[in-house]
């Protein structure tokens, strides 16, 4: 699948942008790609070697092996986010270091099939909960220290984002290397 770039191999479909308006269709589009994100990485690391997995996505970034395993970690936190939204008031998430988990030996040395069957259970259970709930539940929101009130809503938008983003990051990696 052939994904647009910006041209910045940080950020290769942009930076995340808030939407201004959400639809229940938008989260509902969103929730897709969110089920279709293990899949999509799995597809995208197919075939790689261990070199290849070790190789950076960009001078100074990650490697595919430690962009493979922050998925679930980043994503196990927003799981939790959104369970925490709807049987909470207004509950005020602890942020996490992604760049210091990054680094942890696990990140950086172990398979990644591993993290790949984290990410397809993780999203199995957390799609099956986001497609139980109704539209005024994606109101729900849970307080971030940096960004303030969050609506599931909008955490939708940002972990569609997500997952779309670090799918690039290798695609274009692959393109770029002739894999």
């Amino acid at each position: 699948m052939a994904l647009p770039s910006s041209g910045d191999l940080r950020f290769p479909l942009g930076e995340f942008v808030p939407p201004h308006v959400i639809t229940p269709r938008d989260v509902r589009a969103w929730i897709h790609d969110i089920a279709e994100c293990p899949s999509r990485m799995r597809a995208a690391i197919a075939g790689l070697s261990e070199e290849q997995l070790d190789t950076p996505y960009r001078n100074g970034g990650w490697t595919v092996r430690q962009v493979v395993h922050h998925l679930p970690d980043s994503h196990m936190n927003g799981y939790i986010r959104t369970r925490m939204a709807l049987t909470e008031e207004n509950p005020v998430i602890k942020p996490y270091t992604e760049a210091a988990w990054a680094e942890l030996e696990d990140a950086r040395t172990m398979t990644v099939d591993v993290s790949l069957a984290l990410l397809e259970a993780l999203h199995h259970r957390w799609v099956r909960l986001l497609d139980c709930l109704p539209d005024p539940a994606f109101e729900r929101t849970y307080v971030h220290p940096e960004m303030g009130r969050v609506p599931i809503g909008l955490q939708m938008a940002l972990y569609s984002w997500h997952s779309r983003h670090h799918v690039a990051h290798i695609t274009l990696l692959r393109g770029r290397r002739g894999w």
